[in-house]
Formats: C-alpha cells, structure tokens, sequence
C-alpha cells in the first residue's frame, strides 16, 4: 500500500488522473488465459499510447467465466506490467460477498493502487439505498485501499446521487464511475466537489466533462487503446490540448475522431461487445482471441464488415 486509509483520499486526488483504459482479456484458442497477450498489450498501452491507469478483470475483461484463482493472476500480472509506470484499479465486483473481499484483500496485497465494485445485484429490494450504502460501508470496514464506486442499469436499479454523496463519506472511497443519464453526474459532481472523482464510461462527452464540469479521470473502456495506435494518438492529444485549456485545438482532434467511432460502433453486434473489441484489437495489431463460453464469437460476415469499417476509418498505423 503506498497510503494509509485516512489518506486514500488525498492520494487518488493527486494520482488518479487523466486516462483510464479497461481492459480486455485476451484468450487462446483453447479460451485458456493468454497471460504473454495480456502483458504485451499492457506494455503497448503504456508505452506507445501514454494511458495512465488500467482497469482490470472488469465486465470487459469477462471476470464472470473466470475462476477467483484466474482472476487473481490478472491483478498479479497487471501490477508486475504497469510497475508503477501507471496506475491500476482491479474489479472485486461479485455476487458473492465473500469472493469481493477476498479479492479487495488480494489487489491490496498484491500492490494494486485501487479496486473498484460494482453495485450488487439486490434480490426482493425494493428501497436499496440503506443496503447498498451498508454494501460498501461493510467492504471499507475491511480493507484499508482506495474504492470506486460502480453504478449501471445491470444492478437492476441506479445508485442516486444523493446515495453516492453519502457513500463518498466514507474514507476510502476515493472515485465513482457512474454510468448514469448526464443529469445524474452532473449533479452528483457538484454534490462531492473535489472529494471524490466522478467518472462515465462515455468517450463521447469525456471532453465535454474536462471543460464544463472539470473533471480529472476518465474512468474508463476499451476507446483508449482502440482509438489510437503508437503513431496515432488523438484521445490522448485532445486530453492533453483541455487539460492545458485549449479547447478549440480539443474539439478538433476530439471530432476529427468521429469516423473511427462510426465504424465501431455500426460494425458492432449488439449481443458481441467484447468480441467485437477483440477482433478490433487484433486489426491493431494487439492480442484479442475469443470470448469465453457462453458468449457469442463474431461471425465471419461480421469480421469482414468490421475490417472493411476498420480500413477505412482513418486511424493511422
């Protein structure tokens, strides 16, 4: 742990910033863990395209169809690749309580900077907010790293923000990414000042968010290392031109991105989110594979109109 509980706070405010990637994992053909893809997409994540900080063993790193014991060699190996050259939140999110500390304990064993839970899936709950606040009290209660918040529609329900200004309370929750209508975070935003970050998912409104609501942290998806390539580094560039205050020169790299976030997401199944991304990935020249069971693999008709999309979209390689 580089900080104490009482400073978990003050550290994530300082060291938590600017661009959050949530990775993919990639497996073999066998779907076994390709730990040497892992690591060579890690490497080229934060060498090539600058990325500050990854988010690991998440929803689009399939944590659902891996075992605890696989998911602790994610944290592992996550930990050993950013070597302090960037950051690292790790996902104890889980249906089993149990299974999220044990997992909180190991990311904070193994050297994680931060893990982020989700807000659990709530059986017969009909008034969540006293339970859900008692969620996240309970997990701070027992291990002293920094914790996201994580809210979206898939809990069944929305955290408001006045239950997350209220979880933000605790000392060591230092970040929300909250995946919620922009009227919530906006909202929640003004309610938490500078306390905790808040965070969305969305690409498409993170500049939007430096220049109206100065946010620091985009906490994160898979668009940091599937917008860019070494020699093509415009969600980074865009970052840097509004956090210097440029927003004119921002906005300009920022839409002149606007065809490669056309050919994703019209080439993307519905049903296919992460193989589509792996696919993606690999016509970067990164590590992809399949899906693990029971999720969809692309077709063949799909990959070729993905790679028809790719191809024309701009992206430099």
């Amino acid at each position: 742990m580089k900080y104490a509980r009482s400073e978990a706070k003050d550290y994530a405010r300082e060291n938590m910033r600017g661009i959050w990637a949530a990775a993919l994992n990639p497996f073999n053909v066998d779907q076994s863990f390709n730990e040497a893809g892992l690591r060579s997409n890690i490497r080229h994540w934060i060498d090539d395209l600058d990325i500050q900080g990854l988010f690991i063993a998440g929803k689009q790193g399939e944590f659902f169809s891996m075992s605890l014991a696989e998911r602790k060699r994610n944290f592992e190996i996550a930990v050993d690749e950013c070597g302090g050259k960037a950051g690292t939140i790790m996902s104890a999110s889980d249906q089993n309580f149990d299974t999220v500390l044990e997992l909180a304990r190991h990311a904070q064993d193994c050297g994680a900077d931060y893990i982020v839970v989700h807000a659990p899936v709530l059986h017969f709950v009909t008034d969540p907010d006293d339970t859900v606040y008692n969620y996240y009290k309970t997990i701070c209660d027992q291990v002293d790293i920094g914790i996201a918040m994580w809210s979206h529609p898939d809990s069944g329900y929305l955290m408001s923000p006045e239950l997350c200004a209220r979880i933000a309370d605790l000392p060591n929750i230092v970040a929300i990414k909250y995946s919620v209508p922009r009227d919530m975070y906006v909202k929640l935003t003004h309610m938490v000042g500078d306390k905790i970050h808040v965070s969305t998912a969305s690409e498409v409104e993170w500049l939007d968010n430096i220049e109206a609501l100065d946010w620091k942290l985009y906490l994160c998806s898979s668009p940091p290392y599937q917008l860019q390539t070494k020699v093509d580094r415009r969600m980074h560039d865009y970052t840097q031109a509004a956090f210097s205050g440029d927003f004119a020169t921002a906005r300009r790299i920022r839409d002149s991105l606007d065809p490669v976030r056309d050919a994703i997401k019209r080439t993307k199944p519905g049903g296919k989110p992460q193989a589509h991304g792996k696919y993606w990935q690999e016509l970067l020249g990164q590590a992809g594979g399949p899906v693990r069971s029971p999720l969809l693999q692309l077709t063949d008709a799909e990959k070729e109109a993905t790679l028809q999309a790719f191809e024309t979209c701009g992206l430099k390689l």
